[in-house]
């Protein structure tokens, strides 16, 4: 390391408790997001935050519970903001903890360069390297943009943070006010939900839609990790991935050779991703990877970056589809559960690539106080927010089939849609369909 790093490194070096003191009534803090949101700065201010009044703390994706929110149950003195929810922020949104800021994920460098003010940013960081930077690692997302807008940046290091190769995806030494050293942490991690029955029907119609060279959108979740658990034993070859969230079945689909990124446009023979969320073993398994490329979110969400890659495939969760193709993947009525994130501008991307193809999945239907409700509904649900438009679900993916809406009619698509509910349900969505108007007794 050079000798001038070590001198910048040793004068700047706090506790946290030092960093935290910096924090004044009224400020705008914002902690990054998930794999490089802070822990020695987050408990250090919750320690102090009676002092304190009218703060404003952004995040995204929390993947540990923020000592900061819950040191502060009536959020008297601090109010916490999420562009997207992970289950924990979910569980504070329903206590009144966490508010949703909608954002396209894609659009988030922009946001804060454009429109965001920020008092002081704290992320979690690799430790400084010999070139001064001190690496974003598995959270690249919008924190170069984020770092740019802060008034004071504040980097926690921890040696267990993986260091990633690509663009935008470390912060100067030079534009970095103080630095806590937290030694060797534990990450984070985030499991994979086992598929079952029905995911493993849902993937195997995907796996069959997905040709040689295909390129790869993939996220957490039992789907997606079914169809690669499928592509895995699959004669399909030479597949590239371009996605937002880097995620263990994706490192075993490497692993068992069927990535090669040989036919990709951008970022040839490398996995690209903005972020990561998983086992400590895929953590270990990106450090100083060059088969990875870690950009920030407006490298690999915007549409018309997606669209370069040849035979681009998304696959996305589904809460609620209705009969003329609108999608609520975010939200239960009034509960805000996740966020737009990355699906519409993915979904865009792959249907503007060439052969490229969007799958929205989810099971016909499912469980709630002992009652079976059907996710296919002849309207959606009041107050459920419409995250994919009906003029951009391209094939729509139950147990029960899979159908493409592009180019159908209102009373097409409805008669598509109630082929893939439930049976138990097939009868009243038609029933209410006619009465609405969507099929024709003529025709359909």
């Amino acid at each position: 390391m050079a000798k001038s790093f070590v001198s910048d490194l040793k004068r700047k070096t706090v506790s946290a408790e030092q960093a935290a003191s910096v924090v004044k009534s009224g400020d705008w803090l914002d902690y990054g997001f998930g794999l490089g949101q802070p822990d020695l700065f987050d408990r250090a201010l919750a320690a102090r935050l009676k002092t304190l009044e009218g703060v404003k703390l952004r995040g995204c994706l929390a993947l540990r519970p923020r000592a900061a929110v819950e040191a502060d149950p009536e959020a008297r003195h601090l109010q916490y903001f999420s562009w997207y929810f992970s289950g924990l922020e979910r569980k504070m949104h329903d206590r009144g903890l966490c508010h949703h800021i909608p954002m396209n994920f894609g659009e988030a460098p922009d946001y804060y360069r454009r429109f965001i003010e920020v008092d002081v940013a704290i992320l979690k960081t690799a430790p400084l390297d010999c070139h001064g930077f001190f690496n974003f690692g598995g959270a690249v997302t919008y924190e170069k943009a984020l770092t740019e807008k802060a008034r004071l940046v504040i980097v926690e290091t921890d040696e267990s943070m993986p260091y990633v190769y690509g663009v935008e995806n470390g912060v100067h030494i030079d534009e970095v006010d103080y630095v806590i050293e937290a030694g060797r942490g534990t990450l984070p991690e985030l499991a994979n939900s086992p598929s079952g029955q029905i995911e493993q029907k849902i993937a195997g119609l995907i796996a069959g839609e997905i040709e040689n060279g295909a390129c790869l959108q993939v996220g957490i979740g039992a789907m997606p990790n079914a169809v690669c658990e499928l592509l895995v034993d699959s004669p399909v070859k030479d597949l590239g991935v371009h996605t937002e969230m880097f995620v263990d079945s994706l490192m075993k689909l490497y692993q068992a050779g069927k990535i090669t990124g040989a036919h990709k446009a951008l970022d040839r023979f490398q996995m690209t991703y903005c972020f990561a969320a998983g086992s400590s073993q895929m953590y270990e398994f990106l450090d100083r990877n060059p088969a990875c490329f870690a950009g920030p979110v407006n490298y690999t969400n915007l549409p018309h970056r997606i669209m370069q890659n040849e035979r681009a495939v998304t696959i996305c969760n589904a809460a609620q589809v209705d009969l003329t193709g609108q999608v609520c993947a975010e939200s239960a009525g009034l509960r805000q559960i996740s966020g737009t994130g990355g699906q519409l501008q993915f979904m865009r991307g792959a249907y503007a690539s060439r052969g490229g193809k969007a799958f929205l999945c989810m099971s016909a239907a499912y469980e709630r106080d002992d009652r079976r409700e059907s996710r296919i509904v002849p309207r959606l649900a009041a107050s459920n927010i419409v995250t994919t438009p009906r003029t951009d679900v391209m094939y729509v993916v139950t147990e029960y089939g899979i159908t493409n809406l592009k180019g159908k009619s209102v009373p097409e698509r409805a008669r598509a849609l109630i082929n893939l509910a439930h049976p138990d349900f097939r009868e009243d969505l038609e029933r209410t369909a006619r009465e609405y108007g969507f099929l024709s007794r003529a025709l359909f």
